[in-house]
């Protein structure tokens, strides 16, 4: 495993904005963790906030990108899943990375490009869970014993797997893991069943006799 240069705070704004703080004025370097033990303005996908109370994993990781690929999302939530896993939880992914166990979130990830790195932040519900209206939430303290530096540990050497495994690879994986797989979902409000991801990363959904190609959309399980 690549050597991690870990930054710890106790309480910061945003462990991802601290990340692109340090890639603009020229301090980042590949292999750099961004930890908080709280956030004060934590976000997720679409500017959604990011509930950050202590007790939690909160981290951003600066890793070398020489190209945008879109298929990284899935490596990462393998990464995760096979790290709350190995605690001895059951976790699936819900596409394309959140993380669930029993249906419910217990951690997101916010991938972001600047210049030459890719920031991947992620927060993982250790001892606490935010209430939202939107969608169910839980925590880890439900299913298993565990520390936040144990599992950051673990995640760190998950991510350095996954992130160069090849896409196949990937894509298998991720499906053993895939929530909703052959079962009906909404997408765009409508009923589809939910069938693979392809070689590309688009997600395969058919609806009657017609198959979709999604990119971006998020779905409703």
């Amino acid at each position: 495993m690549a050597t991690y240069k870990v930054l710890s705070f106790d309480k910061i704004p945003s462990t991802q904005t601290y990340a692109h703080e340090l890639i603009a004025r020229g301090d980042a370097a590949d292999h750099i963790a961004v930890v908080a033990d709280a956030q004060s303005a934590g976000r997720g996908r679409y500017r959604r906030t990011w509930v950050s109370h202590h007790g939690n994993l909160y981290v951003s990781f600066i890793f070398d990108c020489e190209e945008r690929d879109p298929r990284l999302s899935y490596s990462v939530a393998v990464a995760i899943a096979e790290s709350i896993a190995s605690f001895g939880a059951r976790p699936t992914i819900k596409w394309p990375n959140d993380i669930l166990i029993d249906g419910m979130k217990i951690s997101g990830t916010l991938i972001e490009y600047s210049g030459r790195f890719v920031i991947v932040g992620i927060g993982i519900n250790i001892k606490s869970n935010p209430t939202v209206e939107s969608y169910k939430t839980t925590k880890m303290e439900n299913y298993a014993t565990v520390t936040r530096n144990d599992l950051l540990q673990v995640l760190m050497r998950k991510l350095d797997k996954w992130i160069h495994a090849d896409f196949q690879t990937v894509r298998s994986r991720w499906m053993d893991f895939a929530a909703g797989l052959n079962e009906n979902i909404k997408y765009q409000g409508m009923p589809a069943q939910l069938i693979e991801i392809n070689e590309c990363g688009a997600l395969v959904l058919r609806r009657g006799a017609e198959y979709l190609l999604v990119y971006g959309d998020e779905i409703t399980m």
